[in-house]
């Protein structure tokens, strides 16, 4: 079973990520924040990691560079509700820039795809 890591800091929302990915057949696991994020991405060697960016203690440009300093190939979606971070060079690090919506079928697809390439 591919493992998903899901940082968002908004309890809520995670926890509908969550949901909405096990439903999708994925093992997930979740943080509330880049500090946490990190961690559990050492720990737990996920498939795919979704980030959002304005989290408390760590965002998710500083989190997206760490885990690039390590690791070059993990696949990662950054998935925020705010589109104007697209222009940032500090994104383009990411396999994928999302904007949140209430319809998550982009967003399953992506990672469905991120994780077993384009034939599925």
């Amino acid at each position: 079973m591919k493992k998903v890591l899901v940082v968002e800091d908004e309890t809520t929302i995670r926890n509908l990520y969550k949901e909405e990915l096990i439903d999708e057949g994925y093992e997930v696991i979740t943080a509330a924040d880049g500090v946490e994020g990190y961690e559990l991405f050492k720990k737990e060697q996920p498939d795919l990691i979704t980030i959002d960016l304005k989290m408390p203690n760590m965002n998710g440009i500083e989190l997206l560079d760490k885990i690039r300093r390590e690791d070059k190939i993990i696949p990662i979606i950054i998935y925020s509700a705010y589109g104007e971070f697209t222009q940032n060079f500090s994104t383009w690090a990411a396999d994928e820039y999302l904007v949140k919506s209430s319809d998550l079928s982009e967003f399953k697809a992506k990672v469905k795809e991120l994780i077993f390439g384009k034939q599925h």
